[in-house]
């Protein structure tokens, strides 16, 4: 197979260093904005380097990485589709809900297998969690939580173009409780509040929020998410039924302490950002979408389900900003 790139940021480097010792890779093209860095990236992986993106599709490719900046996803996306290539495209799709349904409908139309990058879908914890639930090891499900929290805030360069905290943080909780319950969420109430930089505020923004959830059963859930978490990157999920509950994320590396006496937990030092968190989860996910090039393999999640993700996100802005219990068939274009 040979693989192109377009970004070779931190997330795209990573996953470059994957692709480039699979066995069935024969060579790697990658394009940055910075062409420094994409010559860099090559000559430490043995790729090879081009100008631009024009160059990378007619590179004869079979595959794409899109690892961009996040409003240039949609025309990448579509233009590989197009081209009959596979794509891999870091989250979000579009920069919101109507350019989402534009890339979703084309895609169908192209029949061409898009996956988006939802890594918590390949990481250990959350499997283990999901199967659990598949096999009715907790009994029937009653209760989830979820908490995203990071030990610093990004730039205040980032945040107007982010989305805000549930499109471009929480997303992945929402997808998550999704994809380990098998059950969709129908109801949501948000609240947030700013109690560190101004700038979040500034760009209509909150840095610490809950949102509460209800899914299509009546499970009730939480999740939790925060911008100034100082104990380390924090990332876990519980899913509770009438028979157990399963703790994903609740190991040596948890970002909290027991305050309980004669307890010593955790045993390490917490995670310090995500990549250390999921860097498994990363390798899996990306070796997943080089079955789809080479098997046509399906897509271990495409579009719509980043859709559905998106929904929910949707809700949560728009209940936080109106102060209101939003349904999510409300945003459903």
């Amino acid at each position: 197979m040979r693989i192109g790139f377009l970004g070779v940021g931190r997330i795209g480097v990573s996953h470059a260093a994957v692709v480039a010792q699979h066995p069935a890779v024969e060579e790697v093209v990658v394009a940055d904005a910075d062409p420094a860095r994409a010559r860099e990236v090559a000559q430490r992986f043995g790729a090879r380097a081009v100008e631009t993106a024009d160059e990378v599709f007619a590179a004869g490719v079979d595959g794409l990485v899109v690892a961009t900046a996040t409003d240039s996803h949609a025309d990448l996306i579509l233009r590989g589709a197009a081209g009959g290539l596979p794509v891999f495209c870091e989250k979000p799709v579009a920069l919101d809900v109507p350019g989402t349904l534009r890339v979703r409908d084309a895609v169908a139309s192209a029949g061409t297998p898009v996956q988006i990058g939802f890594q918590r879908r390949f990481d250990a914890g959350y499997i283990a969690a999901r199967n659990a639930v598949n096999r009715g090891s907790l009994g029937e499900l009653r209760r989830v939580h979820a908490v995203t929290a990071d030990p610093h805030p990004p730039s205040a360069a980032f945040i107007p173009t982010s989305g805000g905290i549930y499109r471009d943080c929480l997303i992945h909780d929402f997808d998550a409780i999704r994809w380990v319950t098998g059950r969709e969420i129908v109801e949501v109430t948000a609240v947030g509040t700013n109690r560190g930089a101004a700038f979040f505020g500034e760009a209509g923004d909150v840095d610490e929020t809950v949102v509460l959830l209800t899914l299509d059963d009546g499970t009730l859930g939480t999740v939790h998410g925060s911008r100034y978490n100082g104990g380390g990157y924090d990332v876990r999920l519980e899913v509770a039924g009438t028979r157990g509950t399963a703790a994903v994320g609740l190991d040596d590396h948890a970002a909290l302490w027991s305050a309980e006496p004669g307890v010593a937990f955790p045993a390490d030092e917490p995670h310090p950002t995500f990549w250390e968190r999921f860097a498994p989860a990363y390798a899996a996910e990306i070796n997943a979408f080089l079955d789809v090039v080479r098997d046509g393999s399906p897509s271990p999640c495409g579009v719509d389900e980043a859709l559905e993700a998106l929904y929910v996100a949707e809700a949560a802005t728009l209940s936080r900003v109106e102060g209101r219990r939003v349904d999510v068939a409300e945003v459903r274009k």
